[in-house]
């Protein structure tokens, strides 16, 4: 286990950043590195069928070192790191906490007063960025998890245990992560993604996500002579804003509440483009909501004179319907847990995840914690005392499924 420093740190330090406007996969040269690298480390280790395919996913296999019949597990981790900060960690501060300001640089700390987990992680050591970049435990953490769980397992074979799979996918960050994922070839029963946040997280639900684009042509006139002439495309898009929920919106929900999220807003008098995501845990509320986007764009289009295109496309759904009927797996995941001191969390995610998408293509796919805070930004830190229970977890997850 206390090789798992030494890993996290190692796949941190390539720049694995995705990019949504590529159209290439995966989406960046970094992600073929690092799995070139997970390949190499994989085949030491003595895993069978490992492979980096054309797309970059990566996959493995750790045979069962018992008779028994015992369902094959899969473990799944993402390769990329979020787009909105830059993702190569080459300098990482290990702090061992114990109250109080971290300094990251003298531009930026980590304040209890700011972040209250803090609060409960005085005595623990912590691995934080320098201020400069995120830290990439949103996946990294997840895939340093599963590589020392692997490792432990092989060199204590005395814990018996099914086939296990290992999978880590490229572009999760920009909702591509499973586009080309070879369920069938992975040949798992169910499997966990390592892809959440803090200790004890065990989530089998997610947000419903669709993404809207509209298109507003404004009309443009000198503004000396433009009474009764000129169209303001922004003003449009400032109306429209205003016509949706003012409290639904991510900064004043939490919980099963769902949102409408602005996320790019560029334009002039002339034509603007805006983009929103729409989520909600309920099918009822995700189709009203799109519904509603719709019935705005209706009632400005009936205003302005049709100067507004909308293009609302479903991403990825609650996989909740999916791992359901399978509740086992949650059960499974839960008494390994409690066996290990740790309470299980179980919340919804507000977000997604590969999981959402492999439950729909027959891999049920609940999400463990990884045990990182602050995710997709230079506030990013990650307990060293997380992984190593996620490593853990793992351990005992493919033990008690021996036993059961």
């Amino acid at each position: 286990m206390e090789k798992i420093i030494e890993r996290f740190k190692r796949y941190i330090a390539v720049d694995t950043k995705s990019d949504s406007d590529s159209e290439t996969v995966p989406s960046t040269e970094g992600q073929l590195k690092l799995g070139k690298l997970l390949v190499e480390e994989l085949n030491v280790l003595g895993l069978k069928n490992v492979i980096q395919d054309e797309n970059g996913y990566i996959y493995g296999e750790l045979p069962a070192n018992t008779d028994k019949e015992v369902p094959t597990i899969g473990l799944i981790a993402h390769l990329d790191t979020s787009p909105d900060l830059d993702g190569k960690v080459t300098n990482p501060q290990i702090v061992d906490y114990q109250g109080g300001e971290i300094k990251l640089n003298d531009q930026y700390s980590l304040s209890p007063a700011e972040f209250p987990a803090l609060k409960d992680l005085e005595g623990k050591r912590l691995i934080t960025t320098d201020g400069t970049t995120l830290l990439g435990a949103d996946d990294k953490a997840g895939i340093a998890e599963i590589m020392t769980a692997l490792d432990y397992l092989i060199s204590n074979p005395e814990i018996k245990h099914g086939t296990i799979k290992v999978g880590f996918t490229p572009d999760e960050e920009i909702g591509r992560g499973a586009d080309h994922f070879n369920v069938e070839a992975f040949g798992a029963d169910f499997a966990y993604t390592l892809d959440g946040g803090p200790l004890g997280e065990l989530q089998y639900e997610n947000f419903n996500a669709a993404s809207a684009d509209l298109k507003i042509q404004g009309k443009n006139v000198h503004p000396g002579t433009a009474k009764n002439m000129m169209v303001n495309s922004m003003k449009i898009a400032m109306e429209l804003d205003s016509m949706l929920p003012a409290a639904e919106v991510p900064e004043h929900t939490e919980g099963y509440e769902g949102f409408y999220h602005l996320i790019e807003l560029e334009g002039s008098v002339d034509y603007t483009e805006m983009s929103y995501i729409i989520r909600d845990f309920s099918r009822e509320g995700f189709a009203e909501k799109k519904a509603l986007m719709e019935k705005v764009v209706d009632f400005l289009n009936g205003k302005y004179g049709e100067r507004i295109e909308v293009e609302i496309e479903d991403s990825y759904y609650n996989m909740r319907e999916k791992v359901e009927p399978h509740f086992e797996i949650i059960e499974l995941a839960e008494k390994s847990m409690e066996e290990l001191g740790i309470k299980a969390d179980i919340k919804p995610i507000r977000g997604g995840t590969d999981g959402a998408r492999l439950s729909y293509l027959g891999l049920p796919t609940p999400n463990l914690f990884a045990g990182g805070y602050n995710f997709h930004g230079r506030f990013e830190f990650i307990p060293v005392e997380n992984m190593k229970k996620a490593a853990e977890l793992i351990v005992k997850i493919a033990e008690n499924a021996v036993q059961n």
